[in-house]
């Protein structure tokens, strides 16, 4: 996320919804220590399993992803020679469903983030580590050389530039939420929001993206009614009610959402998405290494491969995100700005 205070309001949103997941990581997150144990699996044998343990969230899927030599010859020497690659995660104390949390079994980490870090070591014919830490400690991780990346929705800004190199997979965006009934689509256009009553998290990012096109519409004689909740349950009751045409916020949190009502009465949809960087710029989330690591190209040029190759869209469909999909993971595109990052 853009900056450490605006991640944390926009997470907020994110895991309000999310209780009962979030419970079991936090029971399961290491006694409070910055950073829970190393976990393994058999990526580098080239066969990962993405949505496992998922607890519902995604779509049990194995994918085979044999080692491709032309890109694991570009790795640093240090990181081709050690057979492994270290994945931070910062996930800890509760986790943010489907990105990363603890899974079904109480003890495994899970999530979209760590299933790509696994699809990659495998291109790369590395073994992956998982290590799951705080955000703050996530990137003191990186600093130190304690995990080699991250693929933690981290978004790529031009601040971060200056410690860190990208490779982007994923748009980083916000979402709406609308009962299955709806027909309500928000189209891009804000001019659609017209006539509607939206909910939104106080304090968060698409809070003010929304207040701001409040005010465009007021100014043409047209009204968008904001209304706010103390709890994300009560934001559901009021979307399942009619209270509210719709919910706005974070776009992984409304897809773990509709995966977990999909089967009852309240069930939910998607009706769009926008750029979690505003309109003059689609936000980017992506793979996260020290500066002048020479990782960034094996990571994108790893990416890219699954993306050609389908497993890319197999994952992002596994875990309900297909409408994040990006078409090319690029080097350091460009970020959010300085005065917005």
């Amino acid at each position: 996320m853009p900056a450490l205070s605006l991640r944390r309001r926009i997470l907020r949103g994110l895991t309000a919804g999310t209780a009962v997941v979030t419970l079991a990581a936090g029971l399961a997150a290491c006694g409070g220590d910055s950073d829970a144990a190393t976990t393994t699996d058999s990526a580098s044998s080239g066969t990962v399993t993405v949505g496992r343990l998922s607890n519902g969230a995604a779509q049990q899927t194995t994918l085979q992803v044999p080692e491709v030599t032309s890109i694991s010859a570009e790795l640093p020497a240090a990181v081709r020679k050690s057979g492994k690659l270290e994945i931070g995660v910062g996930a800890l104390p509760s986790g943010f469903p489907p990105l990363a949390y603890v899974g079904s079994d109480q003890k495994s980490l899970t999530g979209a983030e760590p299933d790509l870090g696994r699809l990659v070591a495998a291109v790369l014919g590395l073994t992956p580590e998982v290590k799951n830490s705080t955000w703050e400690n996530l990137f003191v991780g990186i600093d130190s050389g304690k995990v080699d990346v991250a693929f933690s929705n981290v978004t790529d800004t031009e601040e971060r530039k200056k410690k860190y190199e990208f490779a982007s997979y994923r748009q980083d965006n916000l979402g709406w939420e609308v009962p299955r009934k709806s027909t309500w689509n928000f189209g891009g256009d804000y001019e659609n929001l017209a006539g509607r009553t939206v909910s939104v998290g106080s304090g968060t990012n698409q809070e003010k993206i929304l207040l701001e096109w409040k005010a465009k519409l007021a100014k043409e004689g047209k009204k968008l009614t904001v209304k706010y909740f103390q709890d994300q349950n009560s934001t559901y009751l009021a979307l399942a009610g009619g209270k509210i045409d719709a919910y706005f916020g974070p776009n992984p949190g409304i897809a773990y959402h509709i995966t977990q009502v999909a089967n009852t009465p309240q069930a939910t949809r998607s009706a769009g998405t926008f750029s979690g960087a505003g309109e003059t710029l689609q936000g980017l989330i992506a793979a996260t290494a020290k500066k002048d690591s020479g990782l960034a190209k094996p990571l994108a040029d790893a990416i890219n491969h699954l993306i050609e190759n389908g497993q890319y869209a197999k994952w992002l469909a596994a875990w309900n995100l297909s409408n994040e999909a990006v078409t090319k993971s690029e080097i350091n595109p460009p970020g959010l700005p300085v005065d917005n990052s």
